[in-house]
């Protein structure tokens, strides 16, 4: 499975809302998903959307404690009022982090990668993974999300800045 290129922020396709995937059963999509998914792991990366592979279709792969997992078509909701601060990163903006305050719990519904209807609930990391991985659905960058872009800047730096805070 080849590993497919990442669009950078400044692309046209990460701006734009994508669609629907009409048939998740295709061998085409099924391809698309194992793709992202490598691609996903090589980078180093929690989540990966489609549109972040030049492919504007409602889909992304995320992966956590249980291994890799896809959400096809999704619709995400907050549960609670309960938000939280955290740092994000985002294969499209290499190299930087940025403080995004989310909603801690989520209820999601859409299609496995086998096209079966999927539901539940999230919370913490996998709750920020999905709602990041949505928004790229979405045309959003997580900078646009950002209330204070202070807490914006290149990864090595913020680090740097961080440890001399604590001398």
């Amino acid at each position: 499975m080849p590993i497919l290129k990442i669009a950078r922020m400044g692309h046209p396709v990460l701006l734009q809302e994508a669609e629907p995937v009409t048939d998740p059963t295709s061998p085409e999509i099924r391809r698309l998903i194992a793709d992202m998914a490598e691609t996903m792991q090589d980078a180093s990366g929690l989540g990966l959307a489609a549109p972040q592979v030049h492919v504007p279709l409602r889909l992304f792969v995320w992966r956590d404690s249980h291994g890799v997992s896809t959400l096809i078509n999704p619709e995400l909701e907050p549960l609670g009022e309960e938000v939280e601060n955290a740092w994000e990163g985002c294969l499209s903006i290499p190299g930087m982090r940025g403080c995004v305050t989310r909603p801690r719990r989520i209820r999601f519904r859409g299609l496995d990668a086998n096209g079966n209807p999927v539901e539940g609930e999230a919370e913490g990391l996998t709750a920020r993974v999905m709602q990041h991985e949505t928004d790229h659905l979405d045309g959003v960058l997580y900078p646009m999300r950002m209330e204070d872009l202070s807490l914006f800047g290149f990864t090595e730096e913020l680090a740097r800045a961080a440890g001399s805070a604590g001398r």
